[in-house]
């Protein structure tokens, strides 16, 4: 049995991770979010730990770590490199090794075309975080797997491809339970794509843009 600590847990495919490894595992988990109360589903569940705190605050990250086995991030945001820096630090002074991350397409200037000249000019705020994250990451002495989605759908479906930086990015996007399949088969078993970098989209949804936007 694994215990995983997943940061940023009220974020949705935080919430689909949840599920989905009380459903299909016996693992247990450490929540970590702001106002955990808006996890309260949990509250009596003996498998789950709800933790109330501040990423930034690496002492209270590094308390709700303390013997975890595997930490997942679903953080995000303009200052996702400072949050992730406080992660790193709490995974150095707790020991931990093992961290699978969410990241974003275009964290390594590896979207090519018009739909990477796109995504530019829609996030374009908040590649640098994310570009950052992945260099402090990468240079932390971690076992690391991020994770790049392409643009999340809703879409009721698990269905996507995997892609390497040599790969270039593939689609346009993916469904956030699509991710959250993926997280958890690297939980499952956390020896795949050790200090990879990885894409996921929807094989055949190339384009200039998402067909949704």
């Amino acid at each position: 049995m694994t215990k995983i600590l997943i940061l940023g847990a009220h974020g949705a495919m935080a919430q689909l991770l949840t599920q989905r490894v009380l459903n299909e595992t016996p693992d247990t988990l450490v929540l970590f979010l702001r106002n955990a109360a808006r996890l309260n589903q949990y509250a009596d569940n003996p498998r789950v730990t709800l933790v109330d705190g501040d990423v930034h605050d690496t002492a209270a990250v590094a308390r709700a770590m303390a013997g975890v086995d595997l930490v997942y991030s679903n953080l995000g945001g303009a200052d996702l490199d400072a949050q992730t820096q406080s992660v790193v630090d709490a995974m150095h002074q707790t020991h931990q090794t093992r961290l699978i991350y969410i990241s974003s397409l275009g964290a390594h200037h590896e979207v090519p075309g018009k739909f990477g000249e796109w995504n530019e000019r829609m996030i374009g705020a908040y590649l640098p975080a994310f570009r950052k994250t992945s260099d402090l990451v990468e240079k932390s002495g971690l076992t690391y797997t991020e994770i790049r989605p392409a643009w999340l759908t809703d879409n009721d479906e698990v269905d996507y491809e995997v892609t390497t930086l040599a790969d270039g990015f593939k689609g346009t996007e993916v469904s956030r339970q699509s991710v959250a399949d993926f997280a958890l088969k690297v939980l499952n078993d956390p020896s795949t794509y050790q200090n990879s970098s990885v894409g996921l989209d929807k094989a055949g949804t190339d384009g200039d843009q998402p067909s949704w936007y």
